[in-house]
């Protein structure tokens, strides 16, 4: 085998592992089928504000619904804020409600939304909203997660990852 020869042969070899690479971590952030039980489980919920208001999740039915599952401690999620905070400003005329669950201690997510007033309301999951994500989908319980939810309460999309402006437009186009 020549100089050349293997070099090509090198790449091929190269380039089958990256491609295996990514498979396996596309299909690992696939999500998962959402738990028979969670949609009953999440309507009944109810969430503590950081300011200790109390957010029903059956007040949320009706409209369509963006869920993000997200921390302070997790820099996709902080820098996807702003942008959930747009998408909700422009389309909370059409309908669409915005719910931020901070899977984190209050009192980081209170400095957060001194420094970072978001327009949307943000429930406080703690660290068992890492589970109730996975119940949603989230098999790995990676932040940030996103749920969307129709207005009869089903699920009609799940991101995990942090979104991009072409994402949210993608979902505000799942709603007429």
């Amino acid at each position: 085998m020549n100089e050349q020869q293997r070099r090509r042969w090198m790449w091929g070899v190269a380039g089958l592992a990256a491609a295996a690479g990514a498979g396996v971590s596309w299909w690992r952030w696939l999500p998962s089928a959402v738990s028979a039980d969670a949609l009953p489980d999440w309507w009944a919920a109810r969430y503590e504000t950081p300011n200790g208001q109390s957010l029903a999740m059956a007040d949320f039915l009706g409209q369509p619904l963006l869920v993000n599952f997200w921390a302070t401690w997790c820099p996709p999620c902080i820098e996807e804020m702003p942008l959930l905070d747009a998408f909700y400003r422009t389309h909370q005329a059409a309908g669409w409600r915005v719910l931020g669950l901070a899977v984190d201690q209050v009192d980081p997510v209170r400095a957060f939304l001194v420094r970072t007033p978001m327009g949307f309301p943000i429930g406080m999951a703690g660290l068992s909203g890492v589970a109730l994500s996975r119940t949603l989908g989230n098999a790995t319980g990676g932040l940030p997660f996103t749920v969307v939810f129709s207005p009869k309460g089903e699920v009609v999309h799940r991101h995990i990852g942090k979104l991009s402006a072409a994402d949210l437009a993608q979902i505000a186009g799942l709603m007429p």
